[in-house]
């Protein structure tokens, strides 16, 4: 950028920073979401309460299918993005 650029643009630097911030934090937040690692450890909890006698059957297949289906989601969102 040359100086008469900058000299312009420099308004709008509040902008472009508050831009900047804003991205980084849906980038996050995205990150977070589609991390695999909390669901894959919920699903051995799950496991393990069925196991000590906590939940029923119908309560451990209903949270199962619900924590396949976020895995698969995840799995997809991966392949779409290259991640």
């Amino acid at each position: 950028m040359g100086l008469l650029t900058q000299i312009l643009t420099l308004p709008l630097a509040p902008l472009r920073g508050t831009i900047w911030v804003l991205e980084r934090v849906v980038e996050t937040a995205e990150n977070e979401y589609y991390d695999p690692e909390p669901v894959q450890r919920e699903l051995a909890a799950l496991e393990q309460a069925l196991l000590a006698g906590e939940i029923d059957d119908e309560t451990f297949d209903r949270r199962e299918d619900e924590l396949l289906d976020r895995l698969d989601e995840i799995r997809a969102h991966r392949q779409q993005t290259g991640a």
